[in-house]
């Protein structure tokens, strides 16, 4: 009854479970963090804190994009928090010296009943740079905007979308939701994120990797959306190896 109770509280307060980290996943993440990217699609980008120059989108893993730094002996990234979109400034965004009133793909996904991602909401990824040197656009190696991610972080799986790009070369950020799903005990806010370079992002490259309608785009609440891309996340881990 305890246990009952306690699952009503969190699917009350619209907290998704974590899910654990399959074996292949675990794998990776433990194969490709030391060391060096082999397949560096594009590098010299920072994740904010380290400086520029050691950052990449790295090639290294089958179907998959994902971010490594050089630095350090090898790791991945940390996780700054994004609060652009619908209802930018609501919540624990409030705060944000930085965020816009849209997303990268606002025009995209208002074919979902929805004027565009809320970050309160929707655990979003901010991939690709572009308006500073360097760039990197990762449709040009066959990720789709809206696609589902896969973020290793704080010893867990969570699942989220391609939902924004950054203006500059800062790599490692995500929507607000996201980070209080991996981090909640952390008092994340808008101008407070995660700084240890241990979260591994995750994009997956092909035609089968949006959700589409399938998705729960007009959720209340991040635990509902999140189940809703977790199939399709599971079917596109569950094809990675090391």
């Amino acid at each position: 009854m305890r246990y009952l109770a306690t699952a009503a509280v969190l699917a009350g307060a619209g907290l998704a479970s974590a899910y654990s980290v399959p074996a292949n996943l675990q794998q990776i993440y433990n194969k490709h963090k030391t060391g060096t990217c082999q397949n560096k699609l594009q590098d010299g980008f920072s994740d904010g804190i380290s400086g520029p120059g050691t950052s990449a989108y790295c090639g290294d893993i089958q179907g998959a994009i994902f971010l490594h730094s050089s630095a350090n002996g090898g790791q991945y990234d940390n996780m700054d928090i994004d609060c652009d979109g619908a209802n930018n400034s609501g919540g624990d965004c409030a705060n944000d010296p930085s965020g816009q009133s849209m997303t990268a793909f606002m025009d995209t996904v208002k074919q979902y009943g929805i004027s565009d991602l809320d970050a309160n909401i929707h655990p979003y990824v901010v991939f690709g740079n572009s308006g500073s040197s360097p760039t990197f656009d990762p449709q040009q190696y066959g990720m789709q905007p809206l696609s589902v991610m896969a973020v290793v972080c704080n010893n867990q799986l969570f699942y989220g979308v391609w939902g924004d790009t950054n203006g500059d070369i800062a790599t490692g950020e995500a929507s607000i939701s996201l980070a209080k799903l991996c981090f909640p005990n952390d008092g994340i806010t808008g101008d407070n994120g995660h700084d240890q370079d241990d979260v591994l992002y995750i994009g997956f490259t092909g035609q089968d990797t949006v959700p589409g309608a399938s998705a729960a785009w007009t959720a209340s609440d991040t635990s509902t959306f999140e189940e809703s891309i977790k199939g399709l996340g599971d079917r596109l881990v569950a094809k990675l190896s090391a």
